[in-house]
């Protein structure tokens, strides 16, 4: 293979950092609100839709990453299913298996972690069932069909995310057609979401457990990050349009301005929102016009433990709520930066004790170098550069 080369994209750790704290602000208000605190929990439509469109992020960013990896890992010779496994398994499972164990086995035992009207009884009904589901990763059909677990209903993304892994570079090897492979899955998925609906197949048992897990089930929002990545990697005739400045500072102005109303349509604000998200992630990861960076040490350093955010902010949430009510404080003033502190120390842990050792080893079955050893590493080439380089032809 020659030299060492390395894939990174600036600015997308600092995107899931963004992913990540729409999440943390729609379950701070939630959870607020569930321990009869002040909150703008059913007031706000922005807040409502910010932790939806925060998960929605987060998977346009995995589409758009893990399609770009495989692409050039195909290039380079050919797609090693087997080791693409093994690298998800080690990145997501600890701490997946953590959280899952602590939510039905401890937390439900501890009254400072209780929340209300989630005792024990409610959280280990079903118990069985919820265990399996959760133990093969279809943590997405527990929350659309047994209802919350606190603690671990935010694991419903990472079943979404694993049943996107387990499939994609298996279509990734297999299609020839790579454009072709994103179209279809779009099309695809909402013409099965369609045909599940009630007004389609009626109400009953079957619909309600098969369409609630379609609907959590969002991989055409991932096939729309992955179209971005095809774009650019095959340097596609839409890219020069795409990379236009003009292009990026209205679809981020038209963005803030749907979030900031709350704007959402029946059926496809997920794929609307993806669209736009697909568009900024593809500027902010290969366009040199952009004045502006998330690479930040701070920003960036949120973006690298995001999973850890996403995954214990509920147990921030809750330990804030609970110091401040026993120190007699209630003020937003107060909650959001001892709640950010506690998830960022709680992550910073997660990532330094329990992930890295994990992420030492996932480097082992890397194709590709990417990420931060592509970052912190000095290539002969480094695959930034040369993608950089090779849109500005386009932009000219």
């Amino acid at each position: 293979m020659g030299a060492a080369r390395g894939v990174y994209f600036p600015n997308l750790n600092g995107l899931r950092f963004v992913a990540a704290l729409a999440v943390i602000v729609h379950h701070s208000e939630q959870l607020k609100a569930m321990f009869g605190l002040p909150s703008v929990w059913g007031r706000s439509p922005s807040v409502f839709i910010l932790g939806e469109l925060g998960v929605v992020l987060f998977f346009v960013l995995s589409g758009f990453l893990i399609t770009y990896l495989l692409l050039e890992e195909e290039r380079r010779g050919v797609i090693q299913v087997g080791r693409f496994y093994l690298r998800r398994a080690l990145r997501i499972w600890p701490l997946y298996y953590l959280i899952v164990g602590l939510s039905l086995f401890v937390l439900p035992r501890v009254l400072f972690f209780t929340w209300p009207g989630y005792g024990i009884e409610v959280v280990q009904s079903d118990l069985g069932t919820k265990t399996v589901l959760y133990a093969t990763l279809f943590a997405n059909v527990v929350m659309a069909n047994l209802g919350v677990v606190p603690y671990a209903s935010q694991t419903w993304s990472i079943g979404t995310e694993e049943q996107f892994y387990l499939i994609w570079p298996l279509l990734m090897k297999h299609v020839r057609n790579k454009l072709a492979l994103m179209l279809g899955v779009i099309v695809v998925y909402l013409l099965g979401s369609f045909l599940l609906s009630p007004a389609i197949i009626g109400v009953g048992p079957w619909q309600s457990w098969v369409g609630a897990f379609y609907d959590t089930f969002n991989i055409d929002c991932m096939a729309i990050g992955g179209l971005a990545a095809v774009i650019l990697h095959r340097k596609l005739r839409p890219l020069a349009f795409l990379l236009d400045s003009r292009t990026f500072y209205a679809t981020l102005a038209l963005t803030l301005t749907l979030v900031a109303t709350g704007w959402s349509i029946p059926q496809l604000s997920f794929e609307a929102y993806a669209v736009l998200f697909a568009i900024l992630v593809v500027n902010l990861a290969a366009n040199p016009r952009i004045g502006w960076s998330l690479e930040l040490a701070p920003v960036h350093y949120l973006g690298k433990i995001s999973y850890g955010l996403y995954m214990l902010h509920p147990l921030a949430i809750v330990i804030a709520i609970r110091l401040l009510a026993w120190m007699g404080v209630g003020s937003n003033l107060a909650f959001y930066p001892l709640c950010l502190s506690v998830a960022i120390g709680l992550a910073a842990a997660s990532y330094r004790f329990l992930e890295s050792p994990f992420l030492r080893q996932k480097d082992r079955f890397a194709n590709i170098v990417s990420g931060e050893r592509a970052r912190d590493a000095k290539f002969e080439v480094n695959e930034l550069n040369e993608e950089r380089e090779g849109v500005k032809p386009l932009l000219d």
